[in-house]
């Protein structure tokens, strides 16, 4: 099974024609609203289209990249037929970043960053709200936005070959080397910094001047600072660190890839793939209930090799059965794209 991917940036080149159990959908987004005054704020609302969706889905996870001068932020929604308007997040890169807790009804609920339906979706819309001080000439602009819609489904075990004997020179880096200020539990900080360090970009000399003396990787901190979701009180929320990404000039979106091969198709065009998954100790060699790493390549055999910022020796080389198994099983191969 193959993933059917309608994107406004990189894709895999080809398509199968089989049935799609997830696919990303990017938003051709157009001038908003006007903005209205809303007591001390001014709010202009962008509405995009019904989305239609070609198999019963279950969640939703939407990505954006966008610019928010100091003062300034967005509101990113979605809703489903039926349903009312349920935000995925309230964001700006300085902050405030925040998701929303407690919402739930009969027709779905929020967990963090997705948006997990009670019956199968065939069809859902985004919305955006940009949100200025009242009066002010600056104002926030939304530069990509999508989301990817998904049903559960298993490993395939489809055939690849296509980047086997095949790796990308992407910095090393470990999140073990911030453990003693809280930095144990930045894998996704972690893996977007290698990412954007791969790229070279990320922030200046100037953006890191806060960060101690004597810290192991600078990067890694601003990272972890500036992905912070305040309501869920960490690092690893999926849309913010795609945001992240994207305030350095890079394209970025949240999607599920359906195997091991659709990741092979980024390798072989020089991109890697941050994957989030979790996983046994019989699996992987140790058990995580929730991670994020760095397809860097793959072995001429087809294993996975990854930078993986959970160990002190961070390349590592995976089974490739077993490292599908666990990203398919937790997380319907959920993966971060970020590129020029």
């Amino acid at each position: 099974m193959r993933i059917v991917l309608t994107l406004a940036f990189l894709a895999p080149p080809t398509a199968v024609a089989v049935p799609a159990r997830a696919l990303y959908q990017a938003e051709q987004v157009g001038p908003a609203g006007p903005y209205e005054r809303r007591g001390e704020r001014a709010v202009a609302i962008w509405t995009g289209p019904e989305r239609r969706v070609p198999f019963p889905a279950s969640e939703l996870v939407p990505s954006w990249t966008a610019d928010t001068p100091p003062g300034t932020r967005i509101r990113v929604e979605v809703s489903v037929p039926g349903s009312g308007w349920y935000v995925l997040g309230r964001w700006s890169y300085d902050g405030p970043r925040t998701t929303v807790k407690g919402q739930a009804d009969t027709h779905g609920r929020v967990r963090t960053d997705v948006f997990r339906s009670r019956r199968p979706f065939t069809s859902y819309r985004l919305r955006v709200a940009l949100i200025k001080p009242y009066g002010s000439a600056v104002r926030p602009s939304l530069r990509t936005f999508g989301a990817v819609v998904s049903a559960p489904g298993g490993a395939t075990a489809e055939g690849g070959g296509l980047a086997w004997g095949r790796e990308l020179r992407v910095p090393r880096k470990s999140q073990l080397e911030h453990a003693g200020h809280g930095g144990g539990a930045w894998c996704s900080p972690t893996a977007t910094a290698m990412v954007l360090h791969y790229w070279n970009r990320g922030p200046s000399a100037k953006e890191l001047a806060w960060v101690p003396d004597g810290d192991a990787d600078p990067r890694v901190d601003h990272a972890a600072r500036h992905t912070y979701d305040e309501a869920y009180k960490g690092t690893g929320n999926w849309a913010f660190n795609a945001a992240y990404a994207g305030r350095f000039g890079l394209k970025a979106h949240v999607t599920r890839l359906t195997s091991l091969a659709g990741a092979e198709e980024y390798i072989a065009r020089d991109i890697p793939v941050v994957a989030s998954l979790a996983f046994t100790r019989k699996e992987l060699g140790y058990a995580s209930e929730g991670h994020l790493m760095v397809i860097t390549g793959f072995t001429a055999e087809g294993d996975v090799i990854a930078n993986d910022p959970g160990r002190r020796q961070v390349r590592q080389v995976y089974p490739r059965a077993a490292f599908e198994r666990a990203w398919m099983r937790s997380s319907t191969g959920t993966t971060y794209i970020i590129h020029p």
